[in-house]
């Protein structure tokens, strides 16, 4: 399956250009419209790229869409929508919620939007709020067990709607903080996969937002108005390690400007033989072979800074 480059149709412009009715063109947008446009295409033409990369759509799939009531999962659901309608196979999109009961959470916002885009979509409602405030003591992080017991509802979710893809609004800065998180606090190199199949087995999990920057995620949720939920359960709690990583990379890139992109171009890059995990390399029986090895030890020398391989 092939997403192609998405061509966007030209805009008109909010007013008519003269008395007469004539619709004003290209020239007469904007800068704010010209830049939503061209943001749109990015976001089209990341999704897109992702989807081919990691093949993570195909002809017939039924795909769960998790919509948190968060800008990227609203993110997620808008470009998928725009990329359904222009992909060059059939596939279906179902949006996903889960209503966990949380204090306050106006449960009337998301069933409203999503009839208003005529997609097929579910809530679930299930009161995890108090599972969690009951089993995790005050102060602490609730994320673990939440994540824990929306996944198990979710899964039930996707069999009884026969979707065999569920599509989760993760993007590269999430994926990066993953990353250094399971390195400092889990003693692992260990990321957040574009593409896996469900820890039960029955499904597959993908984050089509793979490739796409966070910054670009805030910026469309603006422009598009999306109804935005916070989540009251975690979102006030202070000093989350997640949330420290992801200060420690912005302040990275205020710094050092590409240097983000540069890190997630090493997760697409890894060379077993230079780490330490014996079951990825046989480091017991290596032998020297007398032929040159473009990977071999070269001690101290440089090396050449690839370039970013996510789309622009």
């Amino acid at each position: 399956m092939t997403f192609p480059d998405i061509e966007l149709p030209e805009r008109a412009a909010s007013h008519d250009a003269a008395e007469g009715g004539a619709t004003a063109g290209p020239a007469a947008r904007t800068r704010d419209e010209r830049e939503a446009l061209k943001l749109e295409k990015r976001l089209c033409r990341q999704v897109g790229q992702a989807i081919v990369d990691f093949n993570m759509i195909e002809a017939g799939d039924r795909v769960m869409v998790c919509l948190s009531g968060g800008k990227d999962s609203y993110g997620l659901l808008d470009v998928l929508m725009k990329l359904q309608a222009r992909a060059p196979i059939r596939f279906e999109l179902v949006a996903v919620n889960l209503d966990q009961k949380q204090p306050g959470f106006p449960a009337e916002v998301l069933p409203h939007y999503l009839q208003t885009l005529g997609i097929e979509h579910h809530i679930e409602t299930q009161d995890t709020y108090s599972i969690v405030r009951a089993k995790i003591p005050e102060g602490k992080t609730t994320c673990s067990l939440c994540s824990r017991l929306r996944r198990g509802i979710l899964y039930r979710v996707a069999r009884e709607l026969r979707c065999n893809k569920i599509a989760l609004g993760h993007h590269r800065d999430d994926m990066l903080q993953t990353f250094f998180l399971n390195m400092f606090f889990g003693g692992k190199l260990k990321g957040m996969p574009p593409k896996l199949a469900s820890d039960n087995g029955e499904f597959i999990v993908i984050r089509p937002l793979a490739y796409v920057d966070e910054r670009d995620l805030v910026a469309w949720a603006a422009h598009k108005c999306f109804p935005i939920i916070p989540c009251n359960l975690c979102g006030s709690q202070e000093n989350l390690q997640r949330q420290q990583v992801g200060e420690m990379l912005r302040q990275w890139q205020r710094q050092h400007p590409g240097r983000i992109e540069s890190m997630f171009t090493a997760l697409q890059n890894v060379v077993p033989s230079h780490l330490m995990d014996a079951r990825l390399h046989d480091f017991r029986h290596l032998q020297a072979s007398g032929v040159f090895d473009e990977m071999g030890d070269k001690a101290f020398d440089e090396e050449p800074i690839a370039p970013p391989s996510v789309p622009n």
